[in-house]
Order: C-alpha cells, then sequence, then structure tokens
C-alpha cells in the first residue's frame, strides 16, 4: 500500500479546472463514435501524454483528471470505467479492465469535522492484469503482475503477483499455477 498524502486546497482548485478541460475530451470520446484511432487520439489529449495505438477502449469512460493517468501497450478497458486519477494511476502493458470498473485515488478524512480534507494515493496496475466487471480498486493499491481480480471485489489491499482475489474486501483465492503463468 503507498502512503497517502493530504491535498490542500490550492492543489483541489488546480485539479477543478483541469477536469473542466478534460470534461470536453470525455464529452467528444463519449457522445459521438470514434475509429480506434480517434479514440487513441482522444485519449492522449485527455492524459496529456502519447497513448500507444495498440490502446482500446469502448465508451463511455469517464476520468476526474486525466493527466495522472499512464497507460502500457495492448490496453483494453471496456465500457462505463471511472478513474479518479488525482493520486495518479499506473496501467502497464497487456492489461484487461472489464466494464463498470472504479480506480479511486482518493480518501476523505473519517474524523466528521475534518471530512471535506481529500488524500491521495495512487494505483499501479502491473503488467498483464486481468480485472474484471463492477470492481472498485481503492487509492493506494497496487495489484502485482500477471494477477486477476475477480467481477465485483473491492480492492483495499495490495494484490500479490499471480494471484486470483474476489470479494468485499477482496481477499486471495488461490495463486496461479506455473503452467498458468505462461
Amino acid at each position: 500500500m503507498k502512503e497517502k498524502v493530504r491535498i490542500g486546497k490550492e492543489e483541489i482548485e488546480k485539479m477543478m479546472e483541469n477536469s473542466r478541460e478534460v470534461m470536453k475530451f470525455t464529452l467528444e470520446l463519449n457522445t459521438k463514435y470514434n475509429s480506434a484511432q480517434e479514440i487513441v487520439e482522444l485519449m492522449s489529449k485527455i492524459t496529456g501524454k502519447s497513448v500507444d495505438k495498440s490502446f482500446a477502449l469502448f465508451p463511455p469512460f469517464n476520468t476526474d483528471y486525466g493527466k495522472n493517468i499512464t497507460f502500457g501497450k495492448n490496453v483494453f478497458i471496456n465500457s462505463g470505467c471511472k478513474f479518479q486519477d488525482q493520486g495518479g494511476i499506473t496501467v502497464g502493458d497487456n492489461v484487461l479492465i472489464g466494464h463498470n470498473v472504479v480506480l479511486a485515488t482518493l480518501d476523505h478524512n473519517i474524523c466528521v469535522s475534518k471530512r471535506a480534507e481529500l488524500f491521495a494515493a495512487p494505483i499501479v496496475i502491473e503488467d498483464n492484469v486481468w480485472i474484471g466487471a463492477n470492481v472498485t480498486v481503492t487509492s493506494g493499491v497496487t495489484i502485482g503482475k500477471g494477477s486477476i481480480v475477480a467481477a465485483g471485489a473491492v480492492v483495499t489491499k495490495d494484490v500479490p503477483e499471480y494471484s486470483i482475489v474476489g470479494g468485499v474486501p477482496a481477499k486471495v483465492i488461490r495463486e496461479l499455477t506455473e503452467e498458468e503463468r505462461k
């Protein structure tokens, strides 16, 4: 688990301003037909960095900030995903992300009088990961290479390499066999 960092008022204001800019691109992505090449170009605008031509996505897709997302090669994202990326999201190579996945890098203070305070921590999805439909991954989590996250799981802790996790909260179901790791 990554350490959570408090986000100050100035940072929140900057994020809000950038969010409005990113909304233009996500609106274009989500409200008209785009070719595979156009989707790559729009995601490059959303993230502010070059997205590999092997990237594929089925809209709709939403992100709060966009500039803190990094995609590897051969990434596939199915429809309905939401990336809250203020804390940073890194997606490795050969990653499959199912329908309606939420990657949430922000938390609020649990103290009632300080509930508006925000804390951010990155989410890292290593190479060759498969995330099933309707999964939520919370801030500070790393999903180890070669792992599978079962549909509907809520991932609140790091996932070991080459393991299958599921449930609420997600727990290790089993490790992949040597044959399954190939």
